[in-house]
């Protein structure tokens, strides 16, 4: 499923579960790079995408990877690069070698309900339903595996903490559904706990969030703490009735206790949760109650959940550390994936032989079960909730003739929480500007991916051993900008 949040994500998000048909999520902002590694990646047999969103127009970059695409007969696809696709179908119009999702809905009859009665009763909940690409360190994006009871458990569970009942008929969700947090801890826990789902638009746009919920009367909303703080920067916020709200999860990057206190006081959201997970873990680990105290929300990452454990390791002893003190965070339970999909050594890297799944996070844990997140082990970056790994935009950047070197970090945002900033060697005798870099990214990478900040450096700061120092050169990058 390629596209943003539309009706038809949520359709097939639960049509392919009962058949037991794997559903891949992919980031509508994709490029035919990304989307031609992911398709053969997992052996993709089907694609479903609108015709177009903003700038990107699905069918033509799908051309990109697949040339045969206007020659085949629907259903026929036989294409070089993408040998396991042979089904394009298109949410809204109807190109040469697709379906049209109306005629697809069309030709269920009632041979197939036999058909899908009696493959029902061949599932297992082990079996995966859904795979979720995470960006790789390495470059090449990791698929993250998950099964029935992986995600069905999970979304009970967090429709229990937020106290979800069947009076709270409706929940805003203006994150996208391409990540965990919208098709888990939107359309599964509504569908779990007898509730609906608001989608605002096919993509986050601050105003329509609002609209939807006083149009919607919406009791919870569910977003990053960018997409809140872009909505209470709304112009004309003071004209939206948000007195239907009184809760909500933000998840996606550490919170501002300030950003918090506007949230819950200036949106009528006094039971707002911080929830913390990771696609791998189907995704939530820790949240937070609704009547939580304000230390609590803003200091940790909420209590862990039932049936799951967590410990925090010593990374170089592998011994588990006493309470409060920072080390490793580890989750075992039902909601650690399968593995990564075709992946055996990047899964084993991440899940032990006794299944414990290691976050890459550091953090604390105190004798409540509360967490607290103190940092990332490696350098990953989170922009407006979007994980952004420098080893990837660093592999892209290395393709530029005048690029010598290249370090990627993120430096501190105040709306996106933490920005892109590349900080490029240039080949010597080479001239090179900022809009030159941009202009290389544009189309070939995620919108998101492009760096906000191109630095030119003669040198970056080393260890005793050579390594680059990537702590250092954020601090030397945010005060060389100013932020």
């Amino acid at each position: 499923m390629w596209g943003p949040n539309k009706y038809e994500w949520a359709l097939m998000q639960f049509a392919t579960a009962q058949a037991g048909i794997i559903l891949v999520s992919v980031n509508p902002a994709y490029q035919a790079r990304e989307l031609e590694f992911v398709i053969r990646k997992v052996g993709c047999k089907a694609l479903v995408f609108p015709t177009q969103f903003k700038t990107q127009k699905y069918y033509d970059i799908l051309k990109q990877a697949c040339p045969e695409l206007e020659k085949s007969s629907p259903g026929g696809i036989k294409s070089k690069r993408l040998p396991d696709l042979s089904i394009v179908i298109m949410v809204d119009s109807k190109l040469p070698g697709t379906f049209h999702m109306s005629e697809v809905m069309q030709a269920g009859d009632s041979s197939h309900i036999k058909q899908l009665r009696a493959l029902q009763q061949t599932l297992s909940c082990n079996e995966p339903i859904n795979i979720q690409f995470t960006s790789g360190t390495t470059g090449s994006p990791k698929g993250a595996t998950l099964s029935h009871r992986n995600i069905v458990n999970n979304a009970n569970l967090i429709g229990l903490r937020l106290g979800i009942s069947e009076q709270d008929y409706r929940v805003g969700l203006p994150a996208p559904l391409y990540h965990c947090l919208g098709s888990v801890g939107g359309c599964m826990v509504t569908a779990l706990h007898g509730s609906s789902t608001i989608f605002s638009s096919p993509s986050f746009e601050g105003k329509a969030a609002l609209e939807a919920v006083s149009r919607e009367k919406c009791s919870f909303l569910h977003g990053t703490p960018t997409m809140f703080i872009d909505m209470l920067s709304q112009p004309d916020f003071d004209s939206y009735d948000l007195s239907s709200l009184r809760g909500g999860i933000i998840a996606g990057s550490p919170v501002p206790p300030e950003i918090m206190k506007m949230i819950m006081t200036k949106m009528h959201m006094p039971e707002l949760v911080v929830a913390y997970g990771t696609t791998e873990n189907s995704p939530v680990t820790f949240m937070g109650f609704p009547n939580d105290s304000f230390a609590r929300r803003t200091e940790t990452v909420g209590c862990i959940f039932p049936h799951t454990e967590a410990k925090i390791e010593d990374s170089a002893t592998g011994e588990s550390v006493p309470l409060n003190t920072p080390g490793e965070l580890q989750i075992r339970g039902y909601c650690v994936m399968l593995g990564y999909w075709d992946d055996p050594a990047k899964t084993s890297e991440v899940v032990s032989d006794d299944r414990w799944y290691k976050t890459g996070d550091l953090a604390s844990l105190d004798e409540h079960g509360y967490c607290k997140i103190i940092g990332r082990c490696k350098d990953m970056i989170i922009r407006g909730g979007e994980n952004i790994y420098p080893a990837e935009i660093e592999q892209f950047l290395h393709t530029h003739p005048k690029v010598e070197e290249v370090q990627v970090v993120g430096v501190k945002d105040s709306r996106m929480g933490e920005e892109i900033c590349a900080c490029i060697r240039v080949r010597v005798g080479q001239k090179c500007t900022e809009e030159d870099i941009k202009a290389f990214c544009k189309g070939k990478i995620s919108h998101f991916k492009i760096p906000r900040y191109v630095v030119f450096v003669n040198q970056y700061p080393l260890t005793v051993s050579g390594k680059i120092q990537k702590y250092k050169l954020r601090e030397q990058m945010e005060k060389h900008l100013e932020l």
